[in-house]
């Protein structure tokens, strides 16, 4: 199995007229018909979502099972590693710091991390820190050549990996996906706090917003600590499932490393738009949303990518939009994200899926959700 996640990140009307209450009581969940579609046969062997209304109520849903080696259930609400949606926690403590003016966000790379960031074509002098948090470095992707080999890396040998290889393009003239600019920015907040990535973040977002089961993994911690399904790996199609669920998450570090539940997510998500939590003063949640660049070749129709949060449209609306990430970590694959008037839904899978239409009936079911 590749070290290499290929990281990645549809449509439901609303009814015009409120169900009656014998109506509502008989027509079955359209987010637990939607779980049940994306599991079995070829499909992930288990799902899990959670769902949250403008009035701040949560329903937990799951489906399939969650360990092929003992047929237990899913855990309701258990823990999954949530890949790439690390990269807006990530954004969120640099823009805090942003904000509390120890990093300059048009302020260049080499500003603080002097000599680092330099090979054919790359000069850290010229990728400012807005490069970075909003993928238009021009910096390659370090998990593009990480090939098989699955160990601890420090956060420094993979970029050193992608320096490897030459500039994309110069920065600021196009939009390209790459883990390495959130490696970046996890060195440099740890650069201006003098403190671990996995510090800061537990002190300035999982303590100040309640999250009980969002944590950073320590070096060389390859488990899952709370309850949770059984993430699989399947090489090809029709091939046996292989429990992929311990493994060390070094290599995705500020990019993909964290740990975290479907419900916390939706706190997390919510958290940010709502700006009576502070996890951001306005300015600087402004700038996160604002001048958002197509990213529909990796996040699907429609989709725009700001300073580590991305916007797409929900098709229950004319203009709605809903924000997030999404992730795609070996074992498992999430999708969904908050919308401006209070709703929330995160929806995971336990298989990472490499195939668009995979991933889009994933989307579907997040948006079908979004839009109850």
């Amino acid at each position: 199995m590749s070290a290499a996640a290929v990281v990645a990140v549809g449509a439901m009307a609303m009814g015009a007229l409120a169900p009656t209450a014998a109506s509502a009581a008989t027509r079955p969940d359209r987010v637990q018909q939607g779980l049940n579609t994306l599991v079995g046969a070829d499909g992930p062997p288990g799902a899990l979502a959670s769902v949250t209304d403008r009035d701040g109520r949560t329903r937990t849903y799951t489906a399939g099972t969650g360990d092929l080696a003992t047929g237990s259930k899913v855990p309701k609400n258990g823990q999954v590693r949530i890949g790439s949606n690390t990269k807006t926690f990530t954004a969120v403590v640099v823009l805090q710091l942003v904000a509390e003016g120890r990093i300059a966000l048009d302020g260049k790379v080499d500003d603080y991390l002097p000599g680092l960031v330099h090979g054919a074509g790359i000069d850290g002098r010229l990728i400012t820190i807005r490069h970075l948090l909003q993928q238009t470095s021009g910096l390659p992707n370090y998990s593009d050549y990480l090939g098989d080999e699955v160990r601890y890396f420090k956060p420094t040998e993979l970029v050193r990996i992608a320096l490897r290889h030459g500039s994309h393009f110069d920065p600021g003239t196009k939009w390209e996906y790459s883990n390495t600019n959130y490696v970046l920015a996890g060195l440099i907040v740890e650069k201006v706090t003098r403190h671990s990535l996995a510090h800061e973040m537990d002190r300035r977002v999982f303590k100040r917003i309640g999250l009980r089961h969002t944590y950073f993994p320590a070096p060389g911690d390859a488990a899952i600590r709370g309850p949770h399904p059984h993430g699989y790996y399947r090489g090809a199609a029709g091939a046996p499932l292989t429990d992929i669920t311990e493994i060390d998450p070094s290599w995705g570090w500020a990019a993909g490393a964290l740990i975290s539940t479907t419900s916390e997510l939706n706190r997390f998500y919510s958290a940010l738009l709502d700006g009576r939590h502070r996890l951001l003063p306005e300015p600087q949640l402004a700038e996160m949303r604002r001048a958002t660049l197509p990213a529909d070749k990796t996040f699907g129709p429609g989709a725009r990518y700001g300073l580590g949060l991305v916007s797409r449209p929900l098709p229950c609306g004319k203009d709605v939009l809903y924000w997030g990430h999404g992730g795609s970590f070996p074992g498992y694959e999430t999708r969904g994200g908050a919308t401006d008037d209070g709703r929330a839904a995160n929806i995971a899978v336990t298989m990472q899926l490499d195939d668009e239409a995979a991933r889009s009936r994933v989307d579907r079911v997040a948006e079908t959700a979004l839009c109850r």
